[in-house]
């Protein structure tokens, strides 16, 4: 992992003036949706590129040991070996980029990582995941925790109240201690955007999340009614882009909830590609968040090698 940056000054002149175009926004996702993001025979190479990028998430009540346990063991292999030889690409140590757990799996995870031999971090949500509605101690207390079980990366929500009533300073200092309860562990910060009310927030939050030192920032939690969408989607990254021109800082882009098909990762990618350049597009700087996404990523990769559609038996989803 690069060193995380470690945030900058709160510049509350900067937010002040921002006004998002909206229409110009919508008009921009509707294009990007029309079109068809990848030629076919780029298209398993982008798809192995997607897979790398994946942070493979389990986020229920009735997670327990053995369900985390099949989870890291399909994030060390994610698409079947002999695909992967098909393409040989089955040298090249294909993983996903990271697991996700609740703070109290993160013990089985990297129990699972460390009994399968491998280094994929583990990650996991905190501060009262997924409303953000406890008090800032115990959401402190429970980054600690997750870093002291092992986690390297820390998914946290903002508090939403924050920002729908402006109090961006409030919103920074919060960020800026999350970030300090985190240590060496990189801050990812959820701005459940379905919940901000509109698009000059989304935007104003991305921008205190970055000054406060966030490594990435994400769309949504998975939980919220309305998840990642491509209007919010390109106010993170004009930000992240802005923030970048103004700072020199590169911060990542995590888009979550409701990503379950091969074709949404590649279209997902080319946005990324489009918006912030290559070098975004790779797991430092850009993770998707996703439990059923792999499945449809190895079936469509099954399909590309063997020209059939997998039968129910043909592929062994976990």
């Amino acid at each position: 992992h690069e060193q995380h940056h470690q945030g900058s000054p709160i510049d509350l002149s900067w937010i002040s003036k921002i006004q998002v175009n909206k229409p110009a926004v919508l008009r921009r996702a509707e294009q990007i949706q029309a079109r068809r993001p990848v030629k076919k025979e780029w298209q398993a190479a982008w798809l192995l590129k997607a897979v790398t990028c994946i942070d493979l998430t389990t986020l229920s009540g009735d997670d327990t040991a053995s369900n985390v346990q099949r989870l890291c063991y399909k994030a060390k292999y994610p698409i079947r070996e002999d695909l992967l030889k098909a393409l040989n690409m089955h040298d090249k140590g294909i993983t996903t980029a990271a697991v996700c757990v609740y703070p109290a799996r993160v013990c089985d995870a990297v129990k699972a990582l460390k009994a399968a031999g491998c280094d994929i971090p583990v990650a996991s949500v905190a501060t009262g995941f997924p409303a953000g509605q406890t008090h800032l101690k115990t959401r402190l207390e429970e980054i600690r925790l997750a870093v002291e079980d092992g986690a390297t990366e820390i998914d946290v929500v903002i508090n939403r109240t924050l920002v729908l009533t402006g109090q961006w300073k409030a919103l920074y200092d919060e960020i800026r201690q999350f970030r300090k309860a985190c240590g060496e562990a990189h801050l990812k910060t959820i701005l459940a955007t379905g919940e901000l009310g509109s698009l000059t927030n989304v935007y104003k939050a991305s921008m205190i999340a970055m000054m406060a030192g966030s490594d990435f920032i994400k769309t949504s939690t998975g939980k919220e009614t309305v998840n990642a969408t491509f209007p919010v989607a390109i106010v993170m990254l004009r930000a992240i882009r802005d923030f970048f021109w103004k700072t020199g800082n590169k911060v990542g882009f995590k888009p979550a909830g409701g990503i379950r098909s091969a074709k949404d990762s590649l279209v997902w990618l080319s946005l990324i590609k489009e918006e912030l350049g290559d070098e975004w597009m790779k797991p430092e700087l850009f993770r998707i968040g996703a439990s059923t996404l792999l499945a449809d990523i190895e079936r469509q990769i099954y399909h590309h090698v063997t020209g059939r559609y997998a039968a129910y038996h043909d592929l062994p989803m976990s």
